[in-house]
């Protein structure tokens, strides 16, 4: 087998330019930076040509979406919750869900893994971005971490875990009741087996842990870093893979069971703090991911990502063009070092 190669945690860029003569009749030059994430090497393209381009529909954050108040039809909402949703299997819990506080945990009745379940925040059918409850984020988050753990003890092969979250159906999501997405299989998604291979070599051949030595670079460059909410240390991606992309990194802990109760409701103060910069924005969707592989060998410590996505309102494009999906580098307008001095001020010490 070839060698692996130590990858380098190197914050690489480098810029091209586009020449042309303008409708005006004068000759024109825009500058394009290709950066590289020093994680998984992929590149991303920053146009600063658009970056004073307002987005269609972000003028004012848009109206709450048509079926924000139809609980009735809503599978998630109660009454219909217990009869319209699985429990489940006995051999993860004699109950059929796990509950905590106003949070309920049920498996995937669309699954996407061999363990795919959903928590609920609360029985809030509709929640606009940013308006979250810390204690219904934190709540949500405990019931994955139980959840997860039951599994760990049930079948400690299925190491691959994830907690997602879709808002709104700009983002992917099905149903608008706010709500996580847990998963957890014995075979790695992409990034899984991509960052789990790259946090194990950095460590073998350096000693150190990967995002731990991404942050103290982030923490001296000063730029793109944001702030903490208690042990999460938050700041822009360098090289972003979606737009306004933001990581909180929870340094030297790789597993979900080393995460504190303090520890979940610190970051959900810092996913509202970035919904609110979000909401500041204009913007009404996002995606997050928060990945872990529990296995004792494993160095990847563990980092959430948030995303916006486009808006979901009538006649808004898509932030996914054929650059995105065809030749799989992400394209934004917006510089990280502008996101994260426009997202400080939510994070206030």
């Amino acid at each position: 087998m070839p060698t692996v190669q130590p990858p380098e945690l190197r914050f690489d860029s480098q810029s091209v330019s586009a020449k042309f003569i303008d409708p005006s009749g004068m000759i024109a030059e825009r500058k394009i930076e290709i950066r590289t994430n020093p994680i998984t090497g992929r590149t991303c393209r920053i146009s600063f040509s658009r970056i004073d381009e307002k987005e269609p529909g972000t003028e004012s954050l848009p109206q709450p979406p048509p079926d924000a108040a139809q609980t009735a039809r809503c599978p998630f909402c109660r009454p219909q919750v217990s009869a319209k949703t699985p429990q489940l299997h006995p051999d993860l819990s004699s109950s059929g869900r796990l509950a905590r506080g106003d949070s309920l945990l049920f498996p995937n009745l669309f699954p996407y893994g061999s363990y795919s379940a959903v928590s609920l925040f609360d029985d809030t059918h509709f929640v606009e971005i940013g308006n979250a409850s810390a204690d219904a984020y934190a709540n949500s988050f405990l019931n994955c971490s139980r959840y997860l753990a039951k599994i760990n003890a049930h079948d400690p092969e299925a190491v691959y875990m994830a907690i997602t979250q879709n808002h709104l159906p700009s983002a992917g999501g099905s149903l608008i009741h706010p709500h996580l997405q847990i998963n957890a299989d014995r075979l790695p998604a992409n990034h899984q087996r991509i960052l789990l291979q790259r946090a194990n070599c950095f460590h073998q051949h350096s000693g150190d842990y990967l995002f731990s030595s991404y942050l103290e670079h982030e923490i001296a460059a000063g730029s793109r870093y944001i702030g903490t909410t208690g042990s999460w240390q938050w700041m822009a991606a360098f090289a972003p893979e979606g737009f306004f992309e933001i990581w909180g990194i929870l340094p030297q802990k790789t597993s979900f069971q080393q995460v504190t109760a303090s520890d979940w409701r610190d970051l959900a103060r810092g996913i509202l703090n970035t919904q609110r910069f979000y909401r500041n924005l204009c913007r009404n969707g996002y995606n997050l991911g928060l990945l872990a592989v529990e296995m004792p060998s494993s160095r990847l410590e563990l980092r959430i990502v948030i995303m916006v996505r486009s808006n979901y309102a009538p006649w808004v494009r898509s932030d996914h063009t054929g650059f995105e999906v065809m030749l799989g580098d992400m394209t934004t307008f917006s510089a990280p070092e502008q996101t994260a001095d426009s997202a400080r001020s939510f994070f206030p010490t």
